[in-house]
């Protein structure tokens, strides 16, 4: 009996060891045939499948034909994209966005006499070209709300005043913005959209300023800088300030940056911050806001760039790489608009 019983338990035993080996192969087999099944699966597809419910894009970014713009520069030293003309698929950065409901807060400021001067053009041209499919609230920040022109808006589009104190310098305006931008990113954006853009308001769109623009750290070629060698480039030189830089990969402009969220609350959190300390100690950027974005950028390499065609100066005559123009700046007025 003792032996019977030990041999029948043996054979339970192998058999109990077949079995889990013939499970463990049947694992394999289906997790390769699924594996060539994801292969087979067009790249568009597989990224609308997979990122289904998360409006972050990164993935289209392999679509991007980067040999189509041979005078430009169309990638960075750290692999980011720069974004020019005849770049992208426009229709399938658009597909994307639409599919995973990815939406945009636009901030802009329109302070003292910059809001009757400029804010309705910007608002008007934004409808026709900004995002367009995707869900947007403009955020305005002004000192005179009161004063707010009136914008016929597309569905699921919106906009929200925010006031804010009036500053007799225009450099405290163009500085403190950075805290403002971070309030209500903290306050509200963060709760209702994944992307946020920050705009001067002295431009105009002209053109598609689309979702091949949205990434999770934006950056603005500066227009008159972003073919001119670095010498060139008046970043802060003064040791005394936060702001110093003595090197740098391009010159960003500050009429446009954007990202996710949490990217662009890390970046007005650190200007802001370093804004203070400068003032702490009585010193000023060269360039205010714009020499601590361009500290940012250096210490914080961007993801995505955005070529001159995404904001560019009429004035300048060299227009042989601009192949179309998506937002213009405006003419300045200093003299008349600025307080101070």
């Amino acid at each position: 009996m003792k032996r019977t019983f030990l041999t029948v338990g043996s054979g339970l035993k192998e058999r109990s060891i077949a079995i889990i080996s013939c499970l463990i192969l049947l694992v394999v087999i289906l997790t390769c045939l699924y594996l060539r099944i994801l292969m087979n699966i067009s790249p568009v597809d597989y990224l609308l499948a997979a990122t289904e419910g998360s409006p972050r894009q990164s993935i289209t970014d392999d679509r991007l034909n980067f040999g189509a713009r041979p005078q430009v520069q169309t990638r960075t030293l750290w692999e980011a994209p720069i974004i020019w003309e005849g770049t992208f698929d426009a229709d399938l950065y658009d597909r994307t966005h639409i599919r995973n409901q990815s939406s945009v807060a636009l901030t802009v400021f329109a302070v003292g006499r910059y809001l009757d001067a400029y804010l309705k053009t910007f608002l008007t041209s934004a409808e026709k070209h900004f995002m367009s499919g995707l869900r947007v609230t403009y955020y305005v920040f002004t000192d005179l709300p009161d004063r707010m022109p009136v914008v016929e808006l597309a569905p699921r589009r919106s906009l929200k005043v925010i006031q804010v104190a009036k500053h007799s310098r225009w450099q405290d305006i163009s500085m403190m913005r950075m805290d403002a931008i971070s309030k209500v990113i903290d306050a509200e954006i963060r709760h209702h959209f994944t992307y946020v853009f920050c705009f001067d308001v002295d431009q105009e769109f002209t053109g598609r300023f689309g979702s091949e623009a949205l990434g999770d750290s934006v950056a603005q070629l500066h227009a008159w800088y972003y073919n001119r060698p670095q010498s060139a480039f008046t970043y802060d030189r003064n040791p005394e300030s936060e702001a110093f830089m003595d090197a740098g990969d391009y010159y960003y402009h500050a009429a446009i940056f954007g990202g996710v969220w949490e990217k662009v609350k890390d970046l007005a959190d650190h200007c802001f911050l370093k804004i203070m300390e400068d003032k702490l100690n009585n010193v000023e950027a060269l360039w205010h806001d714009e020499s601590h974005l361009n500290k940012y950028f250096w210490l914080h390499k961007p993801s995505r760039l955005l070529s001159p065609e995404y904001c560019w100066d009429p004035h300048i005559q060299d227009k042989r790489d601009i192949n179309v123009t998506r937002l213009m700046w405006a003419e300045k007025h200093y003299d008349s608009l600025r307080t101070g």
